[in-house]
C-alpha cells in the first residue's frame, strides 16, 4: 500500500485539471522530507523544514550532483536508472530510483503524445539509440522502449546494436518507407542523427521521408563530437531527410527527472497556433530560471540555472537544481549551454562508446 500521495500525483498526471500543483508539491514535499532522510538533512542545514515553507518556490532544489554521492530514493526502487556517462569517468554517475514505475510511466507517455503524436498518429519508429536489453540503466533506452510499445506503428525497430549505428540497415529502411510513402518517427540521440547525416552528406544521399514523417532528437554533443547549432541541424534534417523543421522537435530530459520537455513547434502546428519554439512546460511540472549566485528567479530573456520542480519524482526529490544554462520564452524555456565548469555528460555519449568499441 503506497503513501496517498502518489496516487493523487498519479491522478494529476493523467487528469492535470483535476488538481491545482502548489498544494500537491507542498504535499509532496512533506512526504520526501518523512521518507528520506538524506533529503531531510539537506532541508534541515538550510533551515527549512515543514513549518517554514508555505510556497512550492521555497523548496529547496537538490543540485543534481547530489545524485552521485546519496541515495535519494523515499522507498524501495522498481528500478534505478544511472547517468550515461560523464567526463570523469563511470564512477560519477548519477543514480536515480524509481519506487513508482507507473507514475514515470504515465509522464513520460503523456509528454511525448503531446508533442511528438498531437496529431494521433501512430507511426513506425526508428530508433538511433541502444535498446534497453543493452543498456537496463539507461533512462532514455527504458523511455524509447515504453513509447515504442505504446505508440509505435508494425515494424518499429532499434538502429543501435553493440557495434554502434546499424547505418546500411538504416538506409536500406529509409529507402524502403520512402519509396511504400510510409511516414516514420525517427527517434535518437543528436550525435547517432550527425552520424546519419555526415555519412549521407559524404555520399550524396537524400531522401524524402513521407509527408507526416516526424523526428526527434536529444541530448547534445558534449564537447565529445563535431558540434552544429540548433539552426545548422535543422536545415540538415530537412535537405538529407526531408523532414521540415516544424516536425524536428528537440527533447530535453534527465536521468534525475522523471519528466521531459519538448519544443512546441509541432504542436503549435497541429493547433494552429502561430507563436515562437520553445520547450514547454507539463502541468505536473515548474521550472525556474535562477540567478547563479543569489538563486533568484530571472527576468524572462535572462540566462540562468535551470530548476525544475517535477511532481512525478515524487519517489525521490521533486525540486532539482540543474547545471544546464537557459533563459526563459512565455510559458516555457529555452537551454543555452552548460554552466562553466560543469561536467560534459548526456545521452550523446553513450552512441560515440559504443561506436568506439569496434
Amino acid at each position: 500500500m503506497r503513501e496517498p500521495v502518489v496516487e493523487r500525483v498519479l491522478n494529476f498526471i493523467r487528469e492535470p485539471g483535476q488538481e491545482e500543483f502548489e498544494p500537491l508539491a507542498l504535499e509532496v514535499f512533506a512526504f520526501q522530507y518523512r521518507q528520506n532522510p538524506a533529503y531531510r538533512r539537506f532541508c534541515d542545514g538550510r533551515g527549512m523544514t515543514l513549518d517554514t515553507i508555505t510556497s512550492w518556490k521555497e523548496i529547496p532544489p537538490v543540485p543534481t550532483a547530489a545524485f552521485k554521492l546519496v541515495d535519494l530514493s523515499c522507498a524501495r526502487p522498481e528500478h534505478v536508472f544511472v547517468t550515461s556517462g560523464t567526463s570523469q569517468g563511470a564512477e560519477r554517475r548519477g543514480q536515480h530510483g524509481f519506487p513508482w514505475l507507473d507514475v514515470y510511466h504515465s509522464s513520460l507517455l503523456a509528454g511525448f503524445a503531446a508533442y511528438l503524436l498531437p496529431d494521433g498518429a501512430r507511426l513506425r519508429m526508428l530508433i538511433l539509440a541502444p535498446p534497453p536489453h543493452l543498456l537496463p540503466t539507461s533512462s532514455l533506452s527504458h523511455m524509447l522502449e515504453v513509447v515504442r510499445k505504446a505508440y509505435g506503428g508494425e515494424g518499429s525497430a532499434y538502429f543501435v546494436g553493440e557495434t554502434g549505428i546499424d547505418l546500411s540497415g538504416l538506409v536500406r529502411t529509409l529507402r524502403e518507407v520512402e519509396a511504400r510513402r510510409e511516414p516514420v518517427c525517427l527517434l535518437g540521440t543528436s550525435f547517432a542523427f550527425v552520424q546519419l547525416l555526415d555519412v549521407c552528406l559524404h555520399e550524396g544521399w537524400g531522401f524524402r521521408l513521407p509527408e507526416g514523417s516526424r523526428l526527434m532528437d536529444t541530448g547534445g554533443f558534449k564537447g565529445r563530437s563535431r558540434e552544429l547549432s540548433r539552426d545548422e541541424l535543422l536545415r540538415l534534417y530537412g535537405e538529407v531527410l526531408g523532414i521540415p523543421e516544424t516536425l524536428c522537435i528537440n527533447e530535453y530530459g534527465m536521468t534525475e527527472m522523471g519528466s521531459q520537455f519538448y519544443d512546441n513547434a509541432l504542436s503549435n502546428w497541429v493547433h494552429g497556433r502561430t507563436r515562437a519554439r520553445f520547450k514547454e512546460v507539463p502541468l505536473w511540472v515548474r521550472t525556474r530560471v535562477l540567478d547563479p549566485v543569489t538563486l533568484e528567479d530571472l527576468s524572462e530573456g535572462e540566462v540562468g540555472l535551470l530548476a525544475h520542480y517535477d511532481l512525478a519524482n515524487c519517489g525521490s526529490v521533486m525540486a532539482i537544481e540543474t547545471e544546464d544554462l537557459g533563459y526563459r520564452v512565455g510559458e516555457g524555456f529555452e537551454v543555452v549551454g552548460r554552466a562553466p565548469g560543469a561536467e560534459a555528460r548526456g545521452c550523446s555519449l553513450t552512441v560515440e562508446e559504443l561506436q568506439e568499441r569496434r
